[in-house]
């Protein structure tokens, strides 16, 4: 399943991209959310090669995942690798300028099911596409403005 979504942002595209790489903020904040967040021993802080591994609670079960920095570009795009159990994902965020002060953030979800359970889930998020769309949607446009307030504060 595939799902994009994009938005703009009143901010320039290099400090949207400085806010979407700066991991230890988003670590950080991951554990605020009741997060377990462990860095493997012998990966880089940030950068291809970066890797996390975390534990959480979803739709009400211990669920565990890795992330891992698996391309990035300078000022324009990160890719992400998702890897658990019950399904592998790319992540691949875009940061695209429109003006000096203005940029678009373009992100692009692609999960593929390893296990029967994780099928059917897959199966029930494309019949109600629509609103599984309008919540990745919503997510990335609050992202967004987590981005643009910590460039107001900064600035």
């Amino acid at each position: 399943m595939k799902l994009t979504a994009k938005t703009d942002l009143e901010v320039p595209a290099a400090a949207v991209f400085a806010a979407l790489i700066d991991t230890p903020t988003w670590e950080r904040e991951a554990i605020r959310n009741g997060v377990e967040v462990e860095r493997p021993p012998g990966t880089p802080d940030s950068g291809v090669g970066a890797e996390w591994r975390i534990r959480g609670h979803f739709r009400g079960k211990a669920r565990k995942l890795t992330i891992r920095i698996t391309e990035m570009t300078p000022d324009q795009r990160v890719s992400m690798g998702l890897d658990s159990p019950s399904v592998d994902g790319v992540v691949q965020v875009e940061v695209m300028v429109l003006s000096p002060r203005r940029s678009r953030l373009r992100a692009d979800l692609e999960i593929k099911p390893k296990t029967l359970a994780a099928r059917l889930f897959v199966n029930t998020m494309r019949l109600a596409k629509g609103r599984v769309q309008a919540r990745f949607e919503r997510g990335l446009g609050n992202l967004g403005a987590r981005i643009k307030d910590r460039y107001d504060r900064q600035a």
